[in-house]
């Protein structure tokens, strides 16, 4: 964890290693909990009803979204219909812990499975509408929800000792996941009325402008009401954070100004770049380009293309980000077993020991799917080569009941038996807006967002 350890932009997972290794033992040998009654049997049956026939394309696409959605669906809390952190319960929590990041991206695949027709959509604005009203009466702190809740009772479960409060990403993606629904869901229906009056509500109660300090200079990660600022985690770039400033500058309530966009997300040591790495220019970020989730968290609803400032054209940042993390797992410079043009992707995950944020300059061996899967709107040839690989030759050992398990490692012969909710609501959302767009004309059709975009100086305010 060296590379993270000396990086001050990645905090969410800098600031986790409480939270996340303590399970570090539990994550390479925990089984899937899909429900209570069937946990023991998951596997088997997902793996009985594997393809062993060539697919279609599109057929494949189809298959690996709808079975990835199953995660935000099936196996979504009973009480709030959130979305669990993930599928193996750890030493330290249970079930009951829900994500509000993950959530968000799980309001993203359910909107994806209506437009396919895998729910009917009053179900799906049923379903949505329970997990709105719960975050009604969920803690947060001025509008702002924790990392965690209890998906039971709505109360704060802590993320590491001091973080037991708002954070401002985690709520960044769940609103880039209610505002799509928002979009969608636009019937003059009683219950779709409802749930967009209901998203407004919480939108317009979310007091952005709070993590904002230091005479307008900084924007904070997280707030306690125990703890004050003391985390004292400014939001920094380059790194999965860019949405926390275009719905900060989006809030039609309480926005963040313009100058904070510029005097702290754009003032850091890691964030202009300019250097190439495997032949390939990197314009904002680590060496390398650090994991792949930094091009797919913020760019799930928000669109890349023709996305411009001052600092970098972001179509062109996260494609180049992706070749060159395609191009060193095909180079494969430290020799690991599976690597290759078709076995590719470095990204945060589990992994053999733990959990770490694997990239090229942090790499073990371990490949995570999610990588190459929600890079599709970037290397479409490259990503479909991945899929084939991953769901044809590696088969049953890596897919389960909720599509493809978190992460393998050939080199040390392991593979994983978990779901992570940020990993699984990725491929679901950037599979959909390669093939059709729908998340990102949703997100980019909200006024707000377009206004916020504009006020950060961004060169393309509009819907296309």
């Amino acid at each position: 964890m060296l590379y993270f350890l000396s990086k001050k932009g990645i905090l969410a997972l800098i600031l986790s290693l409480d939270a996340v290794f303590s399970f570090a033992q539990s994550a390479s040998s925990s089984t899937v909990d899909r429900q209570p009654s069937t946990a023991n049997h998951a596997f088997a049956e997902a793996s009985a009803g594997r393809s062993h026939q060539p697919l279609s394309d599109s057929a494949l696409l189809d298959l690996v979204q709808k079975q990835t959605f199953k995660y935000f669906w099936d196996f979504s809390h009973p009480v709030s219909g959130l979305a669990r952190e993930r599928s193996n319960t750890t030493p330290t929590y249970g079930n009951e812990v829900v994500t509000l990041g993950g959530s968000g991206f799980g309001v993203m695949a359910i909107v994806v499975a209506t437009e396919r027709h895998w729910i009917s959509r009053d179900t799906a604005v049923k379903h949505l509408l329970k997990s709105v009203k719960f975050l009604y009466k969920a803690s947060s702190y001025h509008g702002i929800f924790p990392h965690w809740l209890n998906g039971a009772t709505g109360v704060t479960i802590p993320f590491s000792r001091k973080d037991d409060g708002a954070d401002i990403v985690e709520t960044a993606y769940l609103f880039e996941g209610l505002l799509c629904a928002r979009q969608y869901f636009n019937q003059q229906t009683p219950f779709e009325s409802e749930l967009r009056n209901r998203i407004n509500g919480l939108w317009a109660e979310a007091e952005w402008s709070w993590h904002q300090r230091d005479q307008g200079n900084s924007y904070y990660w997280h707030w306690s009401p125990n703890n004050g600022w003391s985390m004292n985690a400014e939001i920094r770039g380059w790194n999965e954070c860019l949405i926390a400033y275009v719905l900060g500058a989006s809030s039609p309530t309480y926005p963040i100004t313009e100058n904070v966009y510029r005097k702290c997300w754009a003032e850091s040591n890691h964030f202009i770049n300019g250097r190439e790495y495997y032949g390939i220019k990197l314009p904002l970020g680590f060496p390398y380009g650090g994991p792949l989730f930094f091009a797919h968290y913020s760019f799930m609803g928000l669109n890349p293309h023709l996305l411009k400032d001052d600092y970098a054209d972001y179509w062109e940042q996260n494609y180049n980000h992706t070749l060159i993390n395609y191009k060193h797992c095909v180079l494969n410079p430290n020799h690991f077993k599976g690597y290759g043009e078709n076995c590719w992707g470095l990204t945060a995950s589990d992994t053999y020991d733990g959990y770490n944020a694997q990239s090229p300059d942090n790499d073990f061996g371990t490949i995570t799917p999610t990588a190459a899967l929600s890079s599709f709107p970037y290397t479409p040839e490259y990503s479909m080569k991945a899929l084939k690989h991953f769901y044809y030759d590696l088969g049953n050992k890596i897919w389960g009941p909720y599509g493809f398990i978190d992460a393998f490692n050939e080199s040390k012969n392991w593979y994983a038996d978990s779901y992570l909710a940020i990993d699984e609501g990725p491929i679901v959302a950037m599979i959909e807006n390669y093939r059709s767009g729908l998340l990102w004309n949703l997100f980019m059709s909200c006024e707000e967002v377009q206004q916020g975009l504009q006020k950060l100086d961004f060169q393309r305010p509009i819907n296309k």
